[in-house]
């Protein structure tokens, strides 16, 4: 049972998330590319293992992820956009910033979008964590379960920013344990999951 294009696609796959955000105008295609890679990855982990849960763990954590930045970019536009309609175009904000009132507002918008964002994030890197555990006791590759964990513990932290720099080790570690991969896996280490 091979894991060589697993291996291809989830270390050349986390390579691209964690540059993409680097990369100006091209980084967040490329981001999404090296997501997309790692998610292919995963399926192919759990179709050799035989454990489905692997992918729809890790799926769920995707699409929580991508929820989260979706509800922060939201609340930000829509406390930027309300203000602007409510108060009468960007000079009658500009005008408005200077009220404390105002200010406040658009502070406890931008609040309640963050919560929003840091509550699906960190439920999305707790799946996360709940896939790579598996794929690290059937693999071998003990590093998969301690990025699992540093992702769900640089999640809970963005809320004081460190979060971001272990989040940021995680990525790093994540290439390391996808090119750490076996080449196969023996019938011994599939039949660990039945």
């Amino acid at each position: 049972m091979t894991l060589n294009q697993a291996k291809l696609y989830g270390g050349i796959g986390a390579i691209l998330a964690l540059v993409g955000g680097a990369i100006p105008r091209l980084g967040s295609a490329l981001g999404i590319v090296g997501i997309v890679l790692i998610l292919l990855a995963v399926k192919e982990i759990a179709d050799v293992i035989g454990d489905e849960t692997i992918f729809r763990n890790y799926l769920l954590s995707f699409i929580l992820q991508i929820s989260a930045f979706l509800a922060l970019i939201v609340a930000i536009v829509t406390v930027f956009g309300a203000s602007i309609i409510v108060r009468g175009g960007t000079r009658a904000l500009e005008h408005e910033m200077q009220n404390f009132g105002a200010i406040m507002t658009i502070i406890g918008g931008i609040l309640v979008g963050f919560v929003i964002f840091w509550v699906l994030f960190s439920l999305g890197s707790y799946y996360l964590k709940k896939s790579y555990e598996p794929i690290a006791e059937h693999t071998g590759v003990e590093l998969f379960k301690t990025v699992g964990l540093l992702y769900f513990i640089g999640a809970l932290t963005t809320i004081i920013l460190i979060g971001l720099l272990i989040i940021f080790v995680a990525r790093i570690l994540e290439i390391i344990a996808y090119f750490s991969l076996p080449e196969e896996l023996s019938d011994r280490d599939v039949s660990i999951t039945l």
